[in-house]
């Protein structure tokens, strides 16, 4: 569904970025990096966003490169301990992350919509919808921006946040 095998891997650098993408980054410096000459403007929301045709979302604090969506079905694949963080089923993703947090001692958050973030990776789970189905989809954040209740809250959150049978 997702076409995880075709995508692009970007390593997760916690509290650094991904792939080639740092937190901190101008918005020129992060088309440089993805090789693209512009982003598509969006404007609606509480922060300077752009949109990227490879499936790039990216939010700026200032002017600096804060939290990196990736789209749940198509663009780059972050991978966790071999498992791809996008377009994966969404209780089953949040089952890896709680367990990848019992196992390596991660620091779990919940924010007041119900999703799960692994703070000291700055990975946030949300969800969204792509031919009708709903998908996971990891935002990855800067410290504190997860921090941050205001922050964390106004992230893309597509619809209902990701139910999970075990919360």
């Amino acid at each position: 569904m997702s076409g995880n095998e075709s995508r692009e891997h970007w390593e997760l650098i916690p509290g650094a970025g991904i792939g080639p993408l740092r937190y901190g980054m101008t918005s020129a410096e992060v088309a440089a990096a993805l090789g693209v000459s512009e982003a598509q403007k969006v404007t609606d929301g509480p922060y300077e966003q752009e949109e990227f045709a490879n499936g790039v979302q990216a939010f700026y604090d200032a002017g600096s490169l804060a939290c990196i969506a990736l789209n749940a079905a198509m663009g780059p694949q972050v991978l966790l301990e071999g498992f791809a963080l996008a377009g994966h089923d969404p209780e089953q993703t949040h089952q890896f992350l709680l367990d990848y947090a019992a196992e390596y001692g991660g620091c779990l958050l919940y924010t007041s919509d119900g999703s799960l973030a692994l703070t000291d990776l700055g990975v946030l789970l949300r969800s969204q919808e792509v031919d009708g189905v709903r998908m996971s989809r990891p935002l990855l954040v800067k410290e504190d921006w997860l921090e941050s209740e205001y922050y964390r809250d106004h992230l893309p959150l597509e619809g209902d946040p990701i139910p999970f049978a075990g919360s």
